[in-house]
């Protein structure tokens, strides 16, 4: 296997890991009622599925760039944070709004 298949698979499983351990980490449901926890984290599932290729992709694009030497690692690095951070602010905001309509 050469460099950028090992990059690519290790990039594939990064972020099959992080999506579940994101969503661990600061679940958004535990701040509505009980009752209405369980479908809370149903649609926040949905989201993150729905939201899976842009990430992917995203993830994708920015090796890329840092093959090329577009980017260095801390640029990288500092890129990730921000798109992690907007994208999960962009699937609390839906959720809210799917949760509204609940």
């Amino acid at each position: 296997m050469n460099q950028s298949s090992w990059k690519l698979a290790t990039l594939i499983i990064s972020l099959a890991v992080s999506v579940p351990v994101a969503s661990a980490a600061d679940p958004p449901c535990d701040k509505y009622p009980p009752a209405k926890q369980l479908r809370c984290t149903e649609i926040w599932k949905e989201l993150n599925k729905e939201d899976g290729p842009v990430i992917a992709q995203f993830g994708l694009d920015q090796q890329k760039r840092r093959d090329e030497g577009k980017i260095n690692a801390q640029q990288h690095l500092a890129e990730n944070m921000i798109f992690i951070k907007q994208s999960t602010e962009k699937r609390i905001e839906r959720l809210k709004e799917r949760m509204a309509k609940e």
